[in-house]
């Protein structure tokens, strides 16, 4: 039976903020310096070595050494998983507070990397696409198909139905932004592989985003009939949070004309044009002006 307080220890190593930060930032599978990661939660080097320390000792973080440089990373899928899975059930929208926070909030709701499989509105697309498709049984549990064996064995290898560890070979994930399940498990890495190996995604250069590149959109509507310039998906940061943004941008800086791309949400905002929602950019606003901060 399981002790009270080995939980209870365990909790207490995630109940700090800095070590939160350090994992949310180890989802994107790459393996970061202690300094690298102390910048990014803006703490001093030796405090982030302190807390990537105890991270190592809680078995949540690897460590190897190279050269002079101590780099980390996530233990494993599962423990990327815990980290996802925890923030699926809590975690909170941040508030956007300039235009590039709020573009990359976009890129990651439309789609991401979720550690090693895809998330945000491409995965759960994708999810949807193959429990459609019939390679995936969603109604019994959760069973790959014989079809399915078959086209993943097509896509990637037969090997990747005959997986090593733990792991499971499908499984869901609750997507963070989207509020539906994405596909996890050894297959949701394996497909998420493939699409970079065949570069039908790529990957963004400064954080977990990715974009499904024309190659990837005409064989993904091949293999799966799925359109993807017909996905919308669900930004977490609300409506009533972007415009008070806009407005506080307005007010802060005086500009004249404000313009932002909020999923399929524009506004415009000038001194004598009350901010207004609509489905297409504005008319009279050029469209190279969409973007500028």
């Amino acid at each position: 039976m399981l002790t009270v307080d080995s939980i209870a220890r365990f909790a207490a190593v995630l109940a700090d903020r800095t070590r939160v930060g350090i994992c949310l930032a180890l989802l994107d599978r790459r393996a970061w310096t202690v300094g690298e990661l102390a910048r990014h939660v803006g703490v001093a080097r030796s405090t982030a070595s302190e807390h990537v320390t105890l991270l190592v000792t809680t078995g949540l973080l690897a460590a190897e050494r190279q050269g002079r440089h101590r780099y980390v990373r996530l233990a494993d899928a599962e423990s990327a998983q815990l980290i996802e899975d925890l923030a699926a059930a809590v975690g909170e929208p941040e508030r956007p507070s300039s235009l590039r926070t709020v573009r990359a909030a976009h890129q990651l709701a439309a789609a991401r990397t979720c550690y090693d499989h895809l998330a945000g509105a491409l995965g759960v697309a994708l999810f949807d696409a193959l429990v459609a498709a019939g390679l995936i049984d969603a109604h019994h549990g959760l069973i790959l198909t014989e079809a399915g064996g078959t086209w993943f064995g097509d896509l990637a290898g037969p090997e990747v139905l005959h997986p090593q560890g733990r792991r499971p070979l499908v499984r869901t994930c609750l997507d963070w932004t989207q509020r539906r399940s994405h596909l996890g498990g050894s297959l949701g890495a394996a497909l998420c592989h493939q699409l970079l190996e065949r570069r039908w995604i790529s990957a963004a250069a400064q954080h977990r985003g990715v974009t499904v590149t024309p190659s990837g959109a005409e064989a993904l509507a091949n293999l799966l009939d799925l359109d993807i310039g017909a996905l919308r998906p669900h930004v977490s940061v609300t409506d009533a949070a972007m415009l008070d943004f806009a407005r506080r941008v307005h007010d802060d800086v005086g500009a004249v004309c404000f313009v932002a791309r909020w999923g399929n949400f524009a506004v415009h905002h000038e001194p004598a044009v009350q901010i207004r929602e609509q489905r297409q950019w504005p008319r009279d606003i050029p469209r190279e002006a969409k973007d500028e901060g």
